[in-house]
């Protein structure tokens, strides 16, 4: 009875112990304070994000369903990818999810860049990537899946915080590039535009550490998001943004075909779009060279999206009267 126990039992359960060992000892970076153990069998199947017409819609869900309706409601957290880089923060970042989908929400917009500045810099210079940091943002995306989440994922900033584009612009002038004194050269400048594809590239055909999913066949990822809240420095300048967003979402179509493109707008009207420009909050808004309607109508751009300030943009006058 004790043999066959043992060869029934305690046997094949020493092999497995040997087994998850082994796949342990495999995966599990050497030079890394946490557990990397690949996480790709507890991953849930969730289909792809795509649209239909002005509809959102899950495809490819396994189930033979065909396509079902999907509705955003969700959150940003920018801070999610820094925090992840250290294994004593993640439970921060889990906790979050979870509360997340407790709460019914869907999608969930963060950084996927931190550009050359800090110990925690994801590119830390045109073409050169911190692994560790690059993990961190392979947990974000285990994570939010683990917990049924989509994730926007923006990949460059418009302002200085997290390098930005005045990081890629200062990277060409250190480099030689004869490039103009305005920040707008970001969106001209063809050296920077390489920069910024190679950033690009190495984002979404990036290889999950831990699921060892590529990014672009992710369906955890709702959207890419070509830069948080672009603006110029000039009015004049907005047909070269226009020739930016047009180039850079055909190029993310050129590299994944199945995941979404968004902008990253503030929602403001040019002064050229009619009846348009006067409901900005301010004069001031139709000069930074964006324009709602038409840059969201490109070629390759999915959807749009409007990031609101109120208590910043509109100052309300009360008048009190005895």
């Amino acid at each position: 009875m004790d043999s066959q126990w043992r060869a029934k039992t305690l046997y094949p359960f020493l092999g497995i112990l040997l087994l998850l060992s082994l796949l342990y000892l495999n995966f599990n970076s050497s030079d890394d304070s946490y557990f990397s153990f690949p996480i790709f069998l507890w991953q849930p199947k969730i289909g792809f994000v795509s649209t239909n017409s002005t509809q959102f819609v899950i495809i490819d869900d396994g189930a033979g369903g065909g396509e079902s309706a999907f509705y955003v409601n969700g959150w940003n957290s920018y801070w999610l990818m820094m925090e992840s880089v250290w294994s004593p923060s993640r439970p921060k970042v889990s906790e979050m999810f979870k509360r997340g989908a407790q709460m019914g929400l869907t999608v969930c917009r963060t950084w996927a860049f931190s550009d050359g500045r800090g110990a925690n810099a994801l590119q830390v210079s045109p073409g050169l990537f911190n692994e560790r940091v690059f993990r961190g943002l392979d947990y974000v995306i285990v994570e939010a899946r683990r917990n049924h989440i989509r994730l926007i994922l923006s990949l460059v900033n418009n302002l200085v915080a997290f390098g930005g584009k005045n990081q890629y612009v200062n990277w060409a002038k250190q480099a030689g590039v004869n490039v103009s004194l305005s920040d707008d050269s970001f969106f001209s400048n063809p050296a920077i535009k390489d920069y910024y594809k190679a950033y690009i590239k190495a984002v979404v055909k990036r290889k999950n550490s831990l699921s060892g999913v590529m990014y672009l066949e992710e369906p955890a990822i709702f959207a890419w998001e070509l830069m948080n809240e672009p603006r110029c420095a000039s009015s004049s300048s907005a047909p070269v943004l226009q020739a930016w967003i047009a180039e850079m979402a055909a190029y993310i179509k050129s590299l994944d075909k199945r995941h979404l493109v968004t902008v990253g707008l503030e929602g403001f009207y040019g002064p050229n779009t009619t009846n348009k420009s006067e409901v900005n909050p301010g004069i001031w808004a139709a000069s930074l060279g964006t324009d709602f309607i038409l840059n969201s109508a490109t070629d390759n751009i999915d959807f749009a999206s409007v990031h609101a300030y109120p208590d910043s943009w509109l100052v309300i006058h009360f008048e009190y009267t005895d």
